[in-house]
């Protein structure tokens, strides 16, 4: 039932100076506003998250973030700071004329719609939030280091390439190989990045691989957003809840999910009255997951 050919606007934004912003409209014209942010940071938006949305009924706004997926420049961290992107946001709402949206978003999409909803809570409808991250230094270190106590054999491969003497700082080896002159290492070290990550995010523990320049913007864009503690003050969101307290919200979150552990967005659930939580027992972290999808079509209808 859901049809790809169902974008009926697409194009760019320019942004600023460097960036022009990629976004397609999806759905029905007259349907119900829903703004989706997706995961990375650098993940881009793929065509796999069109089937969450019936598109008789929703007009869903995908957008690539700066240096993901279509925007461009591709994989470009100048000017790439988490108060651009809130930013940007804004820039689409005026752009395409909406009063106001749902937002939603999974992993560091949650994060955004979060951060988003503080900074422009009039302009927000409620959320969906899936796999919640707060973007906190805590969380990093736990992808970072302390994922290996679930997946030791990815964390292996992740730190192989790293001299002994350097692995207690993963985050600056891989912003040297990343911005490095030559092209080689460069996108070894994109594709070991995501491996890593893509790896770790089913129930199953799956080796995957992300394979050439596709893999550059998520390394590239997180390793610096991660360096920066994504730009974000320790634990803003959590001391910022209460201009969205009044908003709806629904949480879908993993049980199993190693990346962005269940308890953050336990912890989140409490501190939002006017939330849900759904936790699903048989998945990880990836929306694609059965479990998740179902949860997440299902959390769509009850909200809308």
């Amino acid at each position: 039932m859901h049809s790809h050919n169902s974008i009926f606007d697409n194009g760019f934004i320019q942004v600023d100076k460097i960036h022009k912003i990629y976004y397609e409209q999806y759905g029905n014209p007259e349907g119900k506003p829903i703004l989706f942010l997706h995961g990375g940071p650098g993940a881009g938006c793929s065509s796999f998250q069109k089937r969450f949305f019936d598109y008789k009924k929703y007009r869903v706004i995908f957008f690539d973030q700066r240096g993901s997926g279509n925007s461009l420049p591709y994989a470009e961290t100048t000017r790439n700071t988490t108060k651009y992107l809130i930013d940007d946001i804004e820039v689409i709402r005026k752009f395409l004329q909406i009063k106001s949206w749902l937002i939603f978003g999974g992993s560091w999409g949650s994060t955004l719609a979060l951060l988003y909803g503080i900074k422009f809570p009039k302009n927000c409808l409620g959320f969906l939030l899936r796999g919640i991250f707060l973007g906190t230094k805590k969380e990093i270190n736990w992808f970072l280091y302390d994922m290996k106590k679930f997946f030791p054999e990815a964390h292996e491969k992740f730190v192989s390439n790293i001299p002994k003497n350097q692995r207690n700082d993963i985050l600056h080896w891989y912003e040297k190989k990343l911005n490095a002159k030559n092209k080689k290492t460069v996108i070894h070290a994109a594709e070991n990045w995501n491996d890593y990550e893509s790896s770790c995010s089913t129930l199953k523990y799956v080796v995957r691989r992300n394979v050439g320049s596709e893999s550059l913007a998520i390394a590239k864009i997180e390793n610096h957003y991660f360096i920066n503690n994504c730009f974000i003050k320790d634990n803003f969101i959590i001391n910022n809840l209460n201009k969205i307290k009044h908003l709806p919200t629904t949480i879908v979150q993993g049980r199993h999910d190693v990346i962005c552990p269940p308890f953050n967005a336990i912890m989140l659930s409490k501190l939002l009255p006017k939330s849900s939580i759904k936790i699903v027992e048989d998945a990880g972290h990836s929306a694609f997951e059965d479990g998740i999808f179902k949860e997440v079509v299902n959390s769509l209808n009850e909200i809308y």
